[in-house]
């Protein structure tokens, strides 16, 4: 059984936002070494970014955190499907975009809610307690969301974002770079968005060309066939108990990591 949610949960999407961007801003020690943002210390050692950096790094992030949300989380998949499931109803005024951008949010946080727990126990909390740096909370964070995204991405996505941006032949994916892993993740969610869209929109089709049919067979020409046809499918979807339908497929095309 996991463990609850922690009451500061909503730090761990910050956390998420700021591992999954981290490998493009600092992608590695030895360049941040050269710019002057790693210090000394009496031992000789080196030690973590400078508060100012760190700062910057953060205040920087979240002001992606929006941009890191749409397109490093499952957020894609779902507010794509749920927009061509109110299409395929005809329901663009009857289900307003903030309802639909409402529930992929929600099913979006249910989901990333174990990479979450995962990050905060594991990256966040000891940062906290100053039992590693920020760097190494980064990167922690970023390998976790890294492993999601990589769980959702198809080979053949990958594997040409990685022709496209001119890496080699690597044999684990996980050491591609993190830009190559977003692209083909993002790719990949369409790809998959749209596989599920169709799937939904197949019924409401048929149900819409049988009406059509009709219609014209009865020399009711004038008549819009929407005005029949959205009750029918509206009565459809009720009967079938369309709303589980959907957010349990959406739910569980969500691959293992």
């Amino acid at each position: 059984m996991r463990a609850p949610f922690p009451a500061r949960g909503a730090a761990c999407g910050i956390v998420i936002a700021l591992g999954t961007f981290f490998a493009i801003l600092v992608p590695a020690v030895s360049p941040a070494a050269e710019i002057g943002i790693v210090g000394t210390t009496g031992g000789g050692g080196t030690t973590e970014l400078t508060v100012k950096t760190q700062l910057f790094v953060i205040l920087t992030l979240l002001g992606l955190l929006p941009v890191l949300t749409l397109m490093m989380t499952s957020f894609l998949r779902f507010v794509i499907v749920l927009s061509l499931l109110r299409q395929a109803l005809g329901l663009q005024q009857g289900l307003p975009n903030r309802v639909v951008t409402g529930v992929a949010l929600i099913l979006t946080l249910l989901v990333m809610r174990p990479i979450g727990v995962e990050i905060w126990t594991e990256a966040l909390v000891p940062y906290e307690r100053e039992e590693i740096g920020l760097q190494d909370a980064l990167v922690i964070a970023e390998a976790k969301i890294s492993r999601f995204m990589l769980a959702q991405t198809h080979k053949g996505a990958l594997a040409q974002i990685s022709r496209l941006a001119g890496e080699g032949e690597v044999a684990d994916p996980a050491d591609h770079n993190f830009a190559v892993k977003a692209s083909a993740f993002v790719l990949s969610e369409l790809k998959t968005a749209f596989q599920i869209g169709c799937m939904l929109f197949v019924p409401f089709l048929v149900i819409d060309l049988v009406v059509s049919s009709v219609l014209m067979a009865m020399g009711m020409m004038m008549l819009s066939p929407l005005v029949i046809s959205l009750p029918l499918k509206l009565l459809l979807f009720v009967l079938v108990d369309g709303w589980t339908l959907t957010v349990g497929t959406l739910v569980s095309s969500i691959q293992a990591y």
